[in-house]
């Protein structure tokens, strides 16, 4: 399987940081030029970054027609974050920093103060429902300042999303909402959000022929929406967060050898899982792994992981350090760990570092000359 690697000045990073720049924000990091450039064409009242989660560009690719819309408005790829994973993605989309500053590394993270692994979206005690705490503790510990707070210090912002307050119903109501809001007077962003096609995929995999569907309803959504928006003086920026493989899950528990010298859960994901290894057992681990996974997974030391700068580049997040566990595994095959038979096997994947998972599209809906 090819592999690649995050690239922190080609990346989704760069992309939020673009719409800073447009909105007047300085931005954090490096724009992207490609983006930099088609928004300096117009003088746009409206920005829409509308994220399909999930819809990475090779999927993209083979279940969609080169004669779609969403294909024949595709500007170039770019990369994904890494992990590849909706936790560490859109927190970046909506920050504008990397995962190392951000510190939303992934679905579940440990927190050692607690002693407990958590799932970071769900404030709950990983693979159960009870709730870590009544507060949000990823949001108290892991804090930001979104973009739609930033902008709505200069202009206006909306952010458009499937829960929270407020949440749209379906693909029709999220598009009326757009609509709506591109029709108000004033310079505006907003954030669009669908946990589609990346929840559909989990289940049924990338290339079924329901997930194929699906991409084409998508695709036809989006066509609708941008030709109900030809009259206002908008641009339709349309991304991923991820991309998706269909995966097989090892379970940990049925390694024994393995198993015992874990300290307790494995945390982040499944295709970059961190290890917290029992004192003095690191060597032994290291042999162990390497026995049984290594045609499968990039095994990482700590310091491995921060030389490397896989989470990108910026100011490291105070707890980022003990969120990566001793090791960090990154699958390079089909494969994700689950530690017990009490965790999800999804049919799809996605947090490694296969091509399918890496690559977003740019998708540009401009303004009509």
């Amino acid at each position: 399987m090819q592999i690649i690697y995050p690239d922190y000045e080609n990346c989704l990073t760069n992309l939020t940081n673009s719409i800073l720049k447009y909105f007047d924000i300085t931005p954090y990091h490096k724009t992207l030029k490609e983006l930099d450039k088609v928004l300096e064409e117009n003088n746009y009242d409206n920005v829409v970054l509308l994220i399909y989660d999930g819809m990475g560009s090779n999927i993209l690719n083979r279940n969609l027609a080169g004669k779609s819309f969403l294909r024949k408005n595709k500007l170039t790829d770019i990369k994904a974050v890494f992990p590849p994973t909706t936790t560490a993605s859109t927190t970046t989309l909506l920050s504008g920093l990397n995962p190392i500053e951000h510190g939303w590394l992934g679905w579940d993270l440990y927190f050692k103060w607690l002693d407990e692994t958590v799932t970071m979206f769900l404030n709950t005690i990983k693979d159960t429902d009870i709730l870590v705490s009544e507060e949000n503790i990823a949001h108290k510990y892991f804090p930001y300042k979104s973009i739609i707070d930033l902008i709505n210090e200069k202009y206006k912002a909306y952010k458009i999303v499937p829960f929270d307050e407020n949440p749209y119903s379906d693909l029709e109501d999220l598009n009326n909402r757009i609509i709506n809001l591109c029709k108000e007077k004033g310079k505006k962003f907003i954030y669009a959000y669908c946990d589609e096609p990346d929840h559909t995929t989990h289940s049924e995999g990338t290339d079924s022929n329901i997930t194929i569907k699906l991409y084409e309803e998508l695709d036809r959504s989006t066509k609708e929406l941008c030709n109900n928006l030809k009259n206002t003086n908008t641009l339709v920026i349309v991304t991923a967060d991820h991309g998706h493989i269909n995966s097989i899950p090892i379970t940990l528990s049925d390694y024994k050898d393995v198993f015992n010298l874990l300290k307790h859960d494995i945390s982040i994901e499944g295709r970059a899982c961190a290890f917290f290894i029992k004192d003095g057992k690191k060597h032994e681990f290291e042999q162990l792994f390497n026995k049984y996974f290594k045609k499968d997974f990039l095994l990482y030391s700590k310091e491995e992981v921060i030389k490397n700068k896989l989470f990108g580049i910026g100011k490291e997040n105070k707890y980022f350090k003990e969120s990566i566990g001793d090791y960090l595994a990154v699958a390079i095959s089909n494969k994700y760990f689950i530690y017990n038979g009490n965790s999800d096997k999804l049919v799809s994947m996605h947090a490694g570092l296969t091509i399918d998972e890496m690559l977003v599209p740019l998708i540009i809906n401009k303004k009509e000359s």
